[in-house]
Parts: C-alpha cells; structure tokens; sequence
C-alpha cells in the first residue's frame, strides 16, 4: 500500500495549481487524470484583470496577479518552458462614448494602474480602429497547452501521474483516510471541472458549465503584436498565427466542434478584420462556470477528507492559484474560506 499526503483528481488548471501548493509545501501527492476534459486545453491562457465589456475590475484581481505571475515564473524554471508572454491587451473602441467610458473608469483607484489613460492610434490598413483603442497594463497571456503537456509530463516522470479514470465506487472512505486502488490518502482533492457532474460527492454543486469554441487562424498581412479585443478575442501566437474567440453555447455540451461556431466566430472576425487569412484548427471544450462567477471551494458536508476545487470559468489561468491556496490553507492551517468561494454559500 502507497501512502500519500494527498490524491488529487485532475491535471487541468486548478489541479496544477493546487499540486504546486502540495510540492511547494513538501507533501506527497499523487494525480489522477485521464484527458477527459477539455477546458483548460482550449484555453486562450489570457490574464486580464479587467472587464473589458463594462471596463470594471475582475474580483481580487491585484491578489490574483501577485499570486499567479511568480508561479508561473517558477514553473517555466521547474519544467524548462516558455509560458509567460506579456502582450498589450487592446479594446477596440466603437464610439466616443465608450472612449469617455474608459476615461471615467481609468480614473478610480482599482481600476488606475490597469487602464492606460493614453488613447492608441492604429494605422493597420486591415483593421478599421476609428475611434482609437484603450490598453490593458499588465496583461498576457499563458501558453497552457505547452503548461499542462509539460506538467503531466513532469508528474509522469516523477511517478505521480495515473492516465486512468477515477472510478468513485472503488473509493474506500475511512474516518481519517480515503483509500483508493493500492493507494491510502489523508486528502483527496476533486479538481475534475465539467466532470465533477458525474461525481456522486459533489454533483449538486451549482456548476453551469459552458461550451466554448476557439478558431486558429493563420493572416499573414494583418501583423499585429497585441491582443485585439472587439466582439472577439484576437490573440496572436507568432508566424502570423492567431486565436479567435471563444463562444458561449449551454445546451450542446458535447465537447465536439460545430459549424454554427465557426460561422459565428468568422462573422464576428471578418467585422474586424479586412485581410485575407485560412482558418487552421477549431477545439472546443466545456467551461465550469458557475451563475455567481465564483469558484466553487470547499469541503464535503459528511466527508471532512474530501475536498472540490471547481468552477474557475474563463479566468483559469488568474484565479486557480489564488484558491489553490485559499483551499490549501483551509486543510493544513484551518484557515476559513472566502465566504464567496465557499460551497458553503449554497445550501445542497
């Protein structure tokens, strides 16, 4: 029997986020994944601590940042990768009202060192940029497919990873101690996304998840080095490549692409853009949001051992370290939760 301080199930972005806790913490740990989500993979890897549709502050964004950016330093020395790309982050105005919009909302104090007061100009012929563009400070984006292939890598190497499917029936549920195939645990972390719905211990949590579609194209005359937003998200990957995105879609959830996404997203682009460009690749994957936006943390009601770390949304690459550590101080230190990331918050 293999004795660890911790199981965890997931490799996505909050299970990497709450693994780095355990290793930076010295405790043993072993993952459980098997591919079967998609939402972390098809991420645009964005860190934008603004709302670029109302220009308001994302919830604890500064807390968030200070938290994620030097973790992701230090996974780029422990794995050897480039993830961190620090990009401007643009928001295509419309019209001179959104214009002083964001001049009234780049003056109060959350929102001052994130909106540049500084309309930008653009001469791109392919883009019709009339009315200028606001910039996003502190911005970028995570490269999290190269994150989460290089981390399951990692874990594999160092024989933490099972590429097997976690079959709750063979949990054994102990007063002090889950036990789980050849393994005994003191924790267990479901850190599944969309896959906690056919989790028995935590499927009535409130999770709405949420089919999201991304296209790469592939423009070689439009030549921009920022983060284009405008009805869209346009992110540029280099050798004139770019993500366009994403949908919202809730009733299909199959995890499958679909023409009416691509028709929609090429729609919405082709209002932004006037060159030519060869759409390359489309993934889609199934978000766990839920209808407060806020995460989903906590411990079982019965279960004091078994723990969800969920519903991060679209925010992933900000937020899972930030309640990766809320969650961690939780179990060792019995530090209370954030009454908003509390499942506590929902009577189930």
């Amino acid at each position: 029997m293999e004795e660890v301080d911790y199981i965890v199930i997931g490799s996505g972005l909050a299970g990497i986020s709450f693994c780095e806790q355990l290793r930076a913490n010295n405790k043993s740990f072993v993952v459980f994944d098997n591919a079967s989500q998609q939402s972390s993979a098809v991420a645009g890897g964005l860190y934008n601590p603004v709302v670029l549709k109302r220009f308001t502050a994302v919830w604890k964004c500064k807390e968030q940042l200070d938290l994620a950016l030097p973790l992701y330093a230090e996974l780029e020395a422990l794995l050897g990768v480039k993830l961190d790309y620090k990009i401007p982050v643009y928001r295509k105005f419309a019209s001179l009202e959104e214009q002083n919009d964001w001049f009234t909302a780049s003056d109060k104090p959350i929102l001052s060192e994130y909106l540049s007061p500084k309309i930008i100009k653009d001469n791109n012929p392919f883009i019709d940029g009339a009315f200028g563009y606001g910039e996003v400070l502190g911005a970028g984006r995570i490269d999290v497919k190269v994150l989460i292939d290089a981390y399951k890598s990692y874990l594999v190497q160092h024989g933490l990873f099972k590429d097997s499917v976690f079959n709750y029936d063979d949990l054994i549920l102990e007063a002090d101690a889950v036990q789980y195939e050849n393994i005994k645990a003191n924790h267990i972390v479901f850190a599944e996304g969309f896959g906690v719905h056919k989790n028995p211990f935590f499927k009535a949590l409130p999770l709405v998840p949420a089919k999201g579609e991304l296209l790469t194209i592939k423009a070689p005359d439009l030549k921009i080095d920022y983060v284009l937003k405008a009805g869209v998200f346009l992110i540029p990957l280099g050798a004139d490549l770019y993500i366009v995105g994403a949908t919202y879609e809730w009733k299909d959830l199959s995890g499958t692409v679909t023409e009416s996404a691509k028709e929609e997203l090429l729609t919405k682009l082709k209002k932004l853009i006037s060159c030519e460009f060869e759409v390359v690749n489309q993934v889609a994957g199934i978000r766990p949001t839920v209808k407060d936006r806020r995460p989903l943390i906590g411990a079982h009601a019965a279960h004091k051992n078994m723990f969800v770390l969920n519903g991060l949304g679209t925010r992933g690459v900000m937020i899972g370290p930030y309640v990766a550590e809320q969650l961690y101080r939780f179990i060792e230190n019995g530090t209370p939760l954030e009454k908003e990331i509390d499942i506590a918050r929902f009577k189930l």
